[in-house]
């Protein structure tokens, strides 16, 4: 079945419109006859594999399909609180949580206990508050229902079926970029879509007594970043702690789990992390490298032998189980494009040409038996920091960061004058923003990367209509742009933080497909809080290799694994990939559903799938236009024919 959606729950109004739509939801026939009776208070119950949370008067408020996570809900009279996320919250904790919150001020501070992983509804004095995480791992979308009003999702794909949304042609041609920057990112690809930003919630209020008018939603800022002022000890113990919890929240009492271990040192801590929660089996799987430079398969050795090794658990009763998958057997990139119509992403993500191999490794971990699978997803962008933090720095400590920089500018090539002008440099977000796509070429790897973020070239396959389309969007963000936070350093961190998890999501998905739950635990919300609540140089620095994730995991990762300092990539994969799949490319570009809405050219993208090392490929990555492309196939026939009945 195409477009299989993930998991997914929508907000609805008390009205008998908003308990009209409630039965329009898209449900896939699987979960079909499924029943439950309704729970204690009678305000929940599950029909045909969705749960309902009803309004005091009975109609639905919250219809959930909840095919990973999990839902926990309590009432106290008209009040209400809905936590959907890895692991349920006992009763008790959300009665602590609710009870003497009389705002959404007050019901925030009690949510701070838990880990950040969750989507929060809650109803407040008659008003539905709803909010996902600071990281964009969780969010929320609303759209104007022409009879019942707002209603919210997770999913807009769920409020497009809704709302019968086209298409939005120019959202569509902003995701054939690289990547996007925000705020452009929260451009939904369905025309009256709307995304809230990421660490603002969503109010739903009622209609005024004596009428039939509802207002429309108001977005209030819940989250804030901590200023940088712990110093480097007392932040790593805040971060292995949330390390810890978040892994708990997915993993704890889970008897059979599995860890991606590629060597690297994100899985590795989550490896050991995942262990001392004390499974009965815990599946490391690796992915061999063909690159015979590759460091990783030897750190992950290494890394089993330290834990134990295979068949034992270092002391903890956990099995561990090593499996090595043969370089031999793992997918180039753009292998299987046609098996991305298994699921439908809330958009094209150009994570999507390396879906099969991410399909084995899940499949392969399926196959052990695991209930749930972690990635070491998010430890590059929580970690590693990037250059154009020593904007921030410069301002408060300018011989540091002249330092910092110093050792960076040598590793990386930077030419001195560019990078004392960038240095200097102290245009506006909506300036840089403005100028951030351009037609001339980026000589990135020279560049100096200390602005708001990374200028970026427009692929020379796009159709003049297409660079227009996106020239206008940029331009028009610009005019009315915020920056996420004043500092460019701490923007760039939490953009960067929030599009790998926006990204994620594809995994997510894959995951569903395969039937095995699977989360990257370091986009927690109280990770990111933590490692930005350090100070700056203690938690970057050009000679030290993510210093704050190596102090917050001693004594949790043994030192002779903290002690990796490098990182392997897979380039080769990907342009060995063009030349291997060259007819699946040739394929996707006849008949383009891009070229029919008139964002590329099909001509020039079929003479560059017969010419795989084309220089033009060497400079301009193919990927999100693979993207585009396959996702447009994937929406075309989203939907499946059964329909909820509540």
């Amino acid at each position: 079945m195409p477009g299989q959606l993930r998991d997914y729950f929508v907000v609805l109004p008390d009205s008998a419109a908003g308990a009209a739509a409630a039965g329009q939801l898209p449900v896939p026939g699987a979960a079909a006859g499924r029943s439950a009776a309704p729970d204690a208070t009678g305000s929940a119950r599950e029909v045909g594999g969705a749960l309902t949370v009803a309004h005091p008067s009975g109609r639905p408020w919250i219809v959930a399909r909840p095919l990973v996570r999990k839902v926990s809900h309590l009432a106290r009279g008209e009040d209400a609180l809905v936590l959907i996320g890895p692991d349920r919250v006992p009763d008790a904790v959300l009665a602590g949580i609710l009870e003497g919150a009389r705002d959404r001020t007050g019901l925030e501070h009690r949510l701070a206990r838990l880990p950040g992983l969750y989507h929060v509804v809650a109803r407040l004095s008659g008003r539905s508050w709803i909010r996902g995480t600071a990281t964009g791992l969780r969010r929320i979308y609303h759209a104007r229902h022409p009879a019942a009003g707002t209603i919210a999702s997770d999913r807009p794909a769920v409020l497009a079926r809704l709302i019968d949304a086209p298409l939005d042609e120019s959202a569509l041609a902003l995701r054939l970029l690289d990547f996007l920057p925000h705020p452009l990112s929260r451009r939904p690809v369905w025309r009256g879509v709307h995304e809230t930003g990421a660490g603002y919630g969503l109010a739903l209020p009622v209609a005024a007594p004596g009428t039939a008018a509802v207002p429309g939603p108001t977005e209030h800022r819940w989250w804030e970043p901590p200023p940088g002022e712990l110093p480097l000890a007392e932040g790593a113990r805040k971060v292995g702690d949330a390390v810890a919890a978040s892994v708990r929240a997915h993993v704890g009492g889970l008897d059979r789990i599995s860890c991606e271990l590629s060597g690297g040192l994100d899985s590795t801590a989550l490896a050991f992390a995942a262990r001392d929660t004390g499974p009965a089996s815990l599946s490391l799987l690796t992915v061999a490298a063909r690159d015979r430079y590759s460091e990783d398969e030897t750190w992950a050795r290494r890394a089993v032998e330290e834990a134990g090794g295979t068949g034992g658990g270092h002391g903890t009763g956990t099995v561990l189980d090593h499996h090595l998958i043969p370089a031999a057997d793992a997918p180039y990139f753009y292998a299987d494009l046609a098996s991305t119509a298994a699921e439908l992403n809330d958009e094209p993500l150009p994570v999507a040409p390396g879906r099969a191999r991410a399909a084995l490794l899940l499949g392969r971990a399926h196959a052990t038996g695991s209930r749930y699978h972690l990635t070491g997803y998010g430890g590059d962008e929580i970690f590693l920091g990037l250059p154009h933090a020593y904007q921030d720095l410069f301002h408060g400590n300018p011989f540091t960061a002249w330092s910092h920089l110093g050792g960076l500018r040598h590793q990386l090539g930077w030419p001195l004058l560019p990078t004392v002008k960038a240095l200097l440099d102290r245009s506006a977000f909506p300036r840089w923003l403005a100028g951030a796509v351009t037609a001339a070429p980026q000589p990135v790897a020279r560049t100096p990367l200390l602005s708001w973020g990374v200028r970026q070239s427009l692929h020379p396959w796009l159709t003049g209509h297409a660079t227009a389309l996106i020239a206008e969007e940029f331009r028009a963000a610009a005019e009315h742009a915020e920056p996420i936070d004043p500092w460019r350093g701490r923007h760039v961190d939490i953009d960067g933080v929030r599009m790998g998890a926006r990204h994620f999501q594809a995994m997510e998905d894959i995951g569903m497909t395969i039937g095995l739950p699977v989360a990257a635990p370091f986009y927690d919300d109280r990770i990111l809080e933590a490692t930005l609540a350090v100070r700056l140089p203690e938690r970057i620095s050009p000679w030290r290799y993510k210093p704050l994730l190596v102090e917050a995991m001693r004594g949790v990762v043994p030192d002779a694994l903290l002690a990796r300092t490098t990182k392997d990539h897979m380039a080769s994969d990907e342009h060995q990939g063009l030349r291997e799949h060259a007819p699946e490319l040739t394929e996707l570009w006849t008949g383009s559903r891009l070229a029919e809405h008139g964002l590329v050219d099909s001509r020039q993208l079929l003479r560059l799938a017969a010419e795989p090392f084309s220089p033009v490929l060497v400079e301009h990555s193919i990927s999100s236009t693979v993207a585009g492309e396959t996702w447009l196939r994937t929406a075309e026939n989203a939907w499946p024919a059964p329909q909820l009945t509540l």
